[in-house]
């Protein structure tokens, strides 16, 4: 294979992982913590849109609702994570 048929196909997947980051940026998830107490949404490019806390909650305290919060944030993280996996797996071409 000569180099400029490497730079080609260099070229060709750069495109394609940046147009995977841009649709990443498009895709929702959300975690939840204790029965959806706390909700955060986040983008597959880790962006925090929203955090809704229950009324319900606020009586625990601010520890308690700090906790809630940060669960939740973890919650969206693994699933962001799993979707950056699939996507980014999906232009790769590396199969689970």
């Amino acid at each position: 294979m000569d180099m400029e048929s490497l730079m080609a196909q260099a070229e060709i997947m750069q495109k394609k992982i940046s147009e995977a980051q841009d649709s990443l940026a498009q895709m929702h998830v959300k975690g939840i913590s204790q029965n959806g107490a706390v909700v955060v949404g986040m983008t597959g490019k880790y962006d925090i849109e929203s955090v809704v806390i229950s009324d319900s909650v606020m009586s625990l305290g601010a520890k308690a609702v700090s906790d809630l919060a940060l669960s939740a944030f973890k919650d969206a993280k693994e699933k962001a994570d799993a979707l950056i996996e699939k996507v980014m797996n999906s232009v790769t071409g590396d199969a689970e």
